[in-house]
């Protein structure tokens, strides 16, 4: 999914094999333009796939070849595989638990949901980090940052819409036997899930990029992802076609460096520098669901995202500016 970051990667411990934070603006916001058209290029076409495919095939299929580029990045990089050693295996446990719930809960509100429409909700999750930092990061925050927070959930309703229908338990029960039959309203509802899910994943990411290196925080996840989905497979597997797999590598190829250009985006440069060119994700889901499904925003969905922005914004600068203090 196009995933918005505010993740400060903080700096490397003694004997680290991560890279140190380097301050060089100008490949940052190369780095975070690329993810931003990668990820969202991504996402179109998990989209596309999913009309013929579970979303757990996907996410499979996607992190299988995540993993093998990692464990090829990790052998060619100075340190070698010892690079993948890690004594903070509950640390990615977590994250990565985090990580795949966000995964399927994006895959499906895709099938269910336009594509602009996905990606303008995922843009709150820098709201959902302001308030789970409270209990796991112990941050304070003022009434400034509340009243953005809640600014911003206006801005989520009049994205998304929300309605309790497809909330019985016939919806749920179609949702998990028969995700294209589920009421299209759900769509919305797991998009707000999956943004949430995403800001618990970023908060959980802060203390590990302080000692782990960018490849090998998505190592283990890709792991993860493969080991549990891969012990349902027997029972969805759907062999694709010539075409479709190659459609499926483009996917594990974007997602991977999709994912890597983030990481790396937020290790050289400043989080108030790139965070904002996150937001250019929107115009690619809005250019691609045009081509491809004809998809196109509402006035109230335009106003809605440019306030869940602005106030996104404020946060990240109220957050910056705290940390100066």
């Amino acid at each position: 999914m196009t995933q918005q970051s505010t993740v400060d990667v903080g700096t490397p411990e003694p004997g680290s094999a991560q890279p140190a934070l380097r301050n060089q603006p100008g490949r940052a916001v190369v780095y975070m333009l690329a993810q931003a058209f990668l990820l969202t290029s991504m996402d179109g076409l998990v989209k596309w796939l999913a009309d013929g495919y579970t979303v757990g095939q996907i996410a499979f299929l996607r992190y299988s070849l995540g993993l093998c580029m990692m464990l090829a990045f990790a052998a060619g990089s100075g340190h070698g595989l010892g690079s993948l050693k890690t004594r903070r295996i509950g640390g990615h446990l977590i994250r990565s638990a985090c990580n795949l719930l966000t995964m399927l809960c994006f895959y499906l509100a895709l099938k269910l949901v336009p594509l602009p429409t996905a990606v303008c909700i995922g843009l709150a999750s820098p709201i959902f980090v302001t308030i789970i930092s409270i209990p796991m990061l112990k941050e304070h925050v003022g009434i400034r940052r509340w009243s953005a927070v809640i600014v911003g959930f206006v801005g989520v309703i009049l994205i998304a819409q929300p309605s309790t229908k497809g909330l019985d338990p016939e919806g749920i029960l179609q949702l998990l036997s028969n995700p294209s039959s589920a009421p299209p309203e759900l769509g919305s509802i797991l998009a707000l899930i999956s943004a949430a899910l995403w800001a618990a994943t970023q908060v959980s990411s802060r203390q590990l990029s302080t000692s782990e290196p960018s490849h090998t925080i998505l190592f283990y996840y890709s792991l993860v992802v493969v080991v549990v989905l891969g012990c349902a497979m027997p029972f969805y597997w759907i062999t694709p076609n010539l075409h479709d797999a190659l459609l499926f590598i483009a996917v594990g190829i974007m997602g991977t460096a999709g994912q890597f250009c983030l990481n790396q985006a937020f290790r050289y440069g400043q989080a108030s520098l790139v965070a904002p060119l996150d937001y250019t994700g929107l115009i690619w889901a809005t250019a691609i669901g045009w081509i491809f499904w004809q998809d196109v925003l509402t006035l109230p969905m335009m106003i809605g995202a440019a306030i869940v922005v602005a106030s996104c914004l404020y946060i990240l600068k109220r957050g910056e500016k705290k940390k100066r203090a």
